[in-house]
């Protein structure tokens, strides 16, 4: 016996007591993540553990809340953990194509930034005060006129020998010529080529012997220009060294601990000493250009800056990054270029440090999606992940498309956690397909889209909404509000005994039912304004069931609400519209006549059904077999069809409705039109449960109100759906007022005593059914049936060929 199911199995109502409270306002914001505990543990581990490989995957749903409880989490567990380094790039004075990379503690970089800036400021501006002295120009003077007076000590002799051979040395652009002189003049080339050829002779061997003496004191003069260089050197080195050794004392007392930075100032320093012209020089003339180009000034003290690209001077405990657009620019950093005169340059300078780095000692929260569709991305993560540490280099460059000569920063160890997050089907084919993901990922925490109602949780999912409001700054919900956001989480979850932890999706409503409180200028958030928040969600997304609803109405589809007819149910479907999910009655029909195929599903005959629903209708065949096939064979073809169907069929929640229709068909008792059928079943005859209960009854419903109720019409469901129950109040209150019905069965025999109101009847102890049951109808129609069949052995002998 099927009994109709009470008012209170519809709709599990909230109890106010559990909260004691009178709004949310008074509860204590939420702490941790709630109706997660599977992923929570999860994430403990993958986050605690420390050896290689154990980076975390989060997969759920989208809606769930996962992104934001995520982060939350994990930024609590950082808040307790050392900050870790600063990280800058320097000038490599030996090889200006590979900057060096130093670390620091957290803020240090910064200041030794700002010490290196102010140091070389100093430089700029003592060393020229230095060099323009007086002292300097004294001791200046005095070196270059030592070697000058020498130089000219060297040749005033040799002009002396010259003189007493007869010669006179004369000074030009080309150096010095050795000239002959007669009386006391120097002689011309006429007056030399009007001498006898003996007398010229003599003068050519006397003048070159002079050459080998000037040959000797233009060398002589040579180093003693070299060693006054170097003199001068020296000297400026001395005044160097003098004007700013107290600065690079007081750097390299300051960062003694750092032997890296020690060594870089010294490099400084000596860099310094060979560009002396760099700081005192005069500079030369700019050419005249149309736009000011005041970086020219600057360029040449570059090389002197200190680059930082992590500075955690302002962190507190570890870092918590989450890249919302993970290309591979944003995650491992890049190195900029700058257009001067039509040409592309860069240096140290521009290296840019990415998510990567700025997550360095830390955590980095990445949506997985968004990281595969940057493929060099994902392939450089993973590299960065195993060879622990992060190379800076073009994405071109790392491809092989691009051959030029750039920079090669040195790379930066890496210690981070990686947490992706993403879907379960992601994770599936990552781990399935790339053998470096399971080597890398190997913490899975899955985020689940319901949690169990109990008191615990109820009182969590108020805090919730407490949180909620307070971040968001809306209105609190009053203690009938937060029930009806309870009632709509269970509906999500189409479970009594369960809650939804599609966050976001309850955040959307409470959001609206903001709005329509704020409408109507009230202090709190009623159930008034989250039943119309749920309700006006719903009608801006149902245009579409509207229309079928309409054209039902109109009998241009035809589904009856009332009658009775043989071989004709209305099941009950499911269609989906992305945003939005309703139910919608169709007819399904069948017709039997004698033959061998059995049942024939005419959707999959016409390309239309699904595998699924193939096999649904294949487990009829099962089921009719085993009941009634036993002493005869089962001699019928039965066509099966959802009638005004015009696309793809799939699923077996209509396996029972199609089963109901063929007994129907073969006994010939009409079926009631006023109940429409949902449930699967299996080859024993039992109902199974199915998905989309609650919309394929509300479904039914809305074509029996536009149809007019007759107190007869509901819906036959499968039992173990009763929990699934979470139906529209209008619903409800039409079954408390007897219009309409919902009854739950466990057995196909159960169903077909609600639909045709006759006994199924059971098989006796001699095998055969109760007479006048339908059980009994059908095995004897089947009979006639296999009798009547041989009556053509031809047919029979052709379906065996």
């Amino acid at each position: 016996m099927v009994y109709e199911l009470p008012v209170e199995k519809l709709r599990l109502k909230f109890d106010p007591t559990l909260l004691n409270c009178e709004t949310t306002a008074e509860l204590k914001p939420l702490e941790g993540i709630i109706g997660q505990e599977r992923a929570v543990r999860a994430l403990k581990f993958g986050l605690d553990i420390k050896e290689k490989g154990f980076n975390i995957y989060v997969a759920g749903v989208p809606g769930t809340g996962k992104t934001s409880a995520v982060k939350d989490f994990i930024e609590e567990i950082a808040k307790t953990e050392p900050v870790p380094s600063d990280w800058c790039y320097v000038n490599n004075f030996r090889n200006a194509y590979e900057p060096k990379a130093i670390r620091f503690p957290p803020g240090k970089a910064k200041e030794f930034q700002k010490d290196m800036k102010d140091f070389i400021t100093e430089v700029r501006r003592a060393l020229p005060k230095v060099f323009e002295s007086e002292d300097y120009a004294t001791k200046r003077e005095e070196t270059v006129k030592s070697i000058e007076k020498e130089k000219m000590e060297i040749f005033a002799e040799l002009n002396r020998r010259a003189q007493e051979q007869g010669f006179f040395l004369q000074s030009t652009s080309m150096g010095l010529l050795i000239i002959p002189m007669s009386e006391g003049k120097p002689m011309n080339n006429e007056e030399i080529m009007a001498l006898s050829p003996q007398i010229r002779e003599e003068i050519q061997k006397r003048s070159e012997g002079l050459r080998t003496e000037l040959r000797n004191a233009t060398r002589q003069a040579r180093n003693l220009d070299k060693k006054g260089n170097d003199e001068l050197k020296k000297l400026n080195r001395e005044v160097t060294l003098y004007t700013i050794g107290h600065f690079v004392s007081d750097e390299v007392e300051k960062y003694t601990d750092f032997p890296e930075v020690t060594a870089y100032i010294k490099e400084v320093q000596d860099d310094i000493l060979n560009n002396l012209v760099t700081f005192i020089g005069e500079p030369k003339a700019a050419p005249q250009l149309p736009f000011p180009t005041p970086w020219l000034k600057e360029m040449p003290f570059r090389k002197y800056e200190v680059n930082v690209i992590v500075d955690n001077s302002e962190t507190h405990g570890g870092p918590v990054v989450m890249e919302h657009n993970p290309k591979y620019s944003n995650l491992l950093g890049r190195i900029e270029k700058e257009a001067q005169f039509g040409v592309l340059t860069t240096d140290f300078t521009m290296i840019r440090g990415g998510s990567l780095h700025k997550a360095n000692g830390g955590y980095i929260v990445l949506p997985v999606e968004d990281l595969l569709r940057n493929f060099i991305s994902y392939e450089a993560l993973k590299r960065a992940l195993m060879n622990k540490c992060i190379d800076i280099e073009e994405a071109g460059e790392r491809l092989g498309f691009i051959t030029t000569k750039g920079l090669r920063p040195s790379p930066i160890p890496l210690k981070i956690k990686v947490i992706l997050i993403g879907n379960p089907f992601l994770y599936q084919q990552l781990y399935a397909l790339d053998r470096d993901f399971k080597e890398l990922f190997k913490v899975k925490a899955d985020f689940d889209t319901t949690m169990n109602k109990n008191e615990k949780n109820v009182r969590k999912y108020a805090s919730f909404i407490c949180t909620f409001c307070q971040k968001e700054n809306l209105k609190h919900l009053d203690v009938s509000g937060v029930g009806k956001v309870l009632e709509y989480g269970s509906r999500l979850a189409a479970n009594q005994k369960k809650l939804s932890t599609r966050f976001a999706v309850v955040a959307d409503i409470i959001r609206e039912a903001n709005f329509y409180a704020t409408q109507e200028d009230t202090a709190y958030v009623s159930a008034k304004q989250v039943k119309k928040a749920v309700e006006e969600k719903l009608y801006r997304s149902n245009l579409i069931q509207e229309k079928i609803r309409e054209m039902m109405e109109k009998e241009v589809i035809l589904i009856d609400t009332v009658g009775e007819a043989v071989g004709q149910v209305n099941g009950l479907s499911v269609m989906s519209l992305g945003d939005f999910a309703f139910g919608s009655p169709s007819r399904v029909t069948v017709s039997v006549g004698l033959g061998r195929e059995g049942i024939v599903d005419i959707q999959r005959e016409a390309r239309l059904g699904g595998p699924i629903h193939t096999k649904g209708v294949m487990i009829l065949n099962g089921y009719l077999t085993e009941k009634y096939a036993q002493d005869k064979p089962l001699s019928l073809s039965a066509r099966l069809v959802f009638e005004q169907s015009y696309g793809m069929v799939d699923g077996d929640s209509a396996s029972s409705t199609e089963i109901y229709a063929i007994l129907s068909a073969i006994s010939g008792v009409p079926i009631k039109q006023n109940i429409a059928v949902t449930g699967s079943v299996n080859q024993k005859g039992e109902v199974q449960a199915i998905g989309g209960v609650n919309e394929k009854i509300e479904g039914f419903f809305e074509v029996c109100k536009s149809k007019g109720f007759t107190g007869k019409q509901g819906v036959l469901i499968p039992y173990s759906n009763v929990k699934n129950l979470i139906l529209k109040e209008e619903v409800v209150d039409a079954v408390e007022n007897g219009q309409f019905h919902i009854y739950p069965v466990k057995t196909i025999d159960q169903g077909i005593e609600v639909l045709t109101g006759e006994k199924a009847g059971m098989i006796q102890t001699d095998g055969k059914f109760r007479k006048g049951t339908i059980n009994e109808l059908v095995d004897k129609k089947l009979r006639v049936m296999a009798e009547k069949l041989k009556e053509f052995p031809e047919f029979i002998l052709g379906k065996r060929k």
